[in-house]
């Protein structure tokens, strides 16, 4: 087998995670603000629930969704799209992980096969 780097390629759960992200975070910036009360608001928060949930089903846990989720919870702070950023992070381990042939733990899922 000749010296080819491993590539992976984002899988549909990825996919999935990252239109998740980003869909969530155009939320928080556009729409949000635009017809709810603002950082304070209860949807704002289930939002995020529901997001960081979907990302530790869709990924597996990392720890780039714990300070992600507590900081989109901050009033004022939804102007970064802290979820497209932390799914990027896991995308850019897991393709790391992968081209030096690093094998997870078998408890954390990188992105499927």
């Amino acid at each position: 087998m000749p010296d080819d780097p491993i590539t992976i390629s984002p899988g549909p759960q990825f996919r999935l995670a990252m239109l998740l992200a980003i869909v969530a975070d155009a939320l928080q910036l556009v729409i949000f603000p635009a017809f709810v009360e603002g950082a304070l608001s209860p949807a704002d928060d289930l939002l995020d629930f529901g997001i960081a949930a979907a990302m530790v089903r869709l990924l597996g846990w990392h720890w780039e969704f714990l300070p992600t989720f507590f900081v989109k919870l901050v009033p004022g702070v939804d102007l970064v799209p802290f979820w497209t950023i932390a799914v990027a992070s896991v995308w850019r381990k897991a393709k790391a992980a992968g081209v030096t042939g690093e094998v997870p733990a078998p408890d954390k899922k990188f992105l499927p096969h």
